[in-house]
C-alpha cells in the first residue's frame, strides 16, 4: 500500500505536491471512485485514473537538464498559448519540471517523470545551492551585500541567508553571481529590488552540484548517474 500521490508521482503524473492539487481538484478516481483523501492508499492492482486516463508506473525514468531561453513558460502546458518546456524537449514520457524559472529568466531547469526526487531539489531544507548570474542596476556597497546575505525582508517573509558577490562592473551596471537555497516567486528580482539595484537580466548556471557548463540556449541533455546519485 502506498499514498495516492506518491504513486501518481511515481507514475510520472506530477510531482507528489501537484497530485494532491489534482486530488483536491476531484480529478482523480481509484476503481471508479473519486478520491479527496490526502491519506488515501492504493494498493496492487487499484485501477488509479487522472481526468478518465488510467496511471501506471513508468518503466523508464529520465532526467533531463535544459538550458531555458527567456520567453518560454517553465510548465508543460499553458493556457495562454505560451511557448513551453515541452516545445524545448521531446521525449516519450511524461515530463515535468522540477522547480520554476520565470518567464523573463533563462538558466538550468531540470525535468524527470520521478516524483520522488521532486522535494530532494526545491526544498528549502535540502539547502541545494542555486547559483545565478545577474545584471544589476548601479553597484554594490559593502552595506548592501550585508543585507542581502544577512536576509530581507518581502512580503512578510524573511529570506534566508544567501550570496552575492561582484564579477565585474560595466559601467553604470554590475554583473554579480548570486547563490540561493530557496525557491520563492521571483525571489532573487525581489531581493535584488529591496536594496535598490533592479534586475536587468537574469540566468541560472547551476543547481547543487549539476552546472549548465556548455549548454546552449534551447538545448537539452540527459543527467548523468552521477548527477542523478547526488540530486537523490
Amino acid at each position: 500500500m502506498e499514498r495516492l500521490q506518491k504513486y501518481m508521482a511515481r507514475c510520472g503524473a506530477a510531482s507528489r505536491r501537484k497530485s494532491e492539487e489534482l486530488i483536491s481538484a476531484g480529478r482523480v478516481t481509484v476503481n471508479g471512485q473519486t478520491v479527496s483523501d490526502m491519506g488515501y492508499k492504493v494498493n496492487e492492482g487499484d485501477e488509479v485514473k487522472l481526468d478518465g486516463k488510467p496511471l501506471l508506473p513508468e518503466s523508464r525514468k529520465v532526467y533531463i537538464a535544459l538550458n531555458k531561453p527567456v520567453g518560454y513558460v517553465s510548465t508543460v502546458k499553458d493556457e495562454r498559448g505560451r511557448k513551453t518546456l515541452l516545445d524545448l524537449v521531446d521525449v516519450p514520457e511524461r515530463i515535468y519540471p522540477i522547480g520554476r524559472l520565470d518567464y523573463d529568466t533563462s538558466g538550468l531547469i531540470l525535468l524527470t517523470n520521478d516524483g520522488e526526487i521532486y522535494n530532494k531539489v526545491i526544498h528549502p531544507r535540502e539547502e541545494k545551492n542555486k547559483v545565478y548570474i545577474a545584471m544589476i542596476q548601479g553597484i554594490l556597497t559593502g552595506k548592501e551585500i550585508e543585507a542581502f546575505e544577512n536576509g530581507l525582508e518581502i512580503e512578510g517573509y524573511v529570506t534566508a541567508p544567501a550570496e552575492i558577490k561582484t564579477r565585474r562592473i560595466l559601467g553604470r551596471n554590475a554583473e554579480v553571481e548570486i547563490t540561493i537555497h530557496e525557491g520563492r516567486n521571483r525571489q532573487i528580482r525581489k531581493m535584488c529590488e529591496k536594496i535598490g539595484h533592479p534586475v536587468i537580466t537574469l540566468k541560472r548556471i547551476s543547481i547543487g552540484s549539476i552546472e549548465i557548463g556548455g549548454l546552449e540556449a534551447g538545448k537539452w541533455r540527459f543527467l548523468t548517474e552521477k548527477e542523478v546519485g547526488q540530486l537523490k
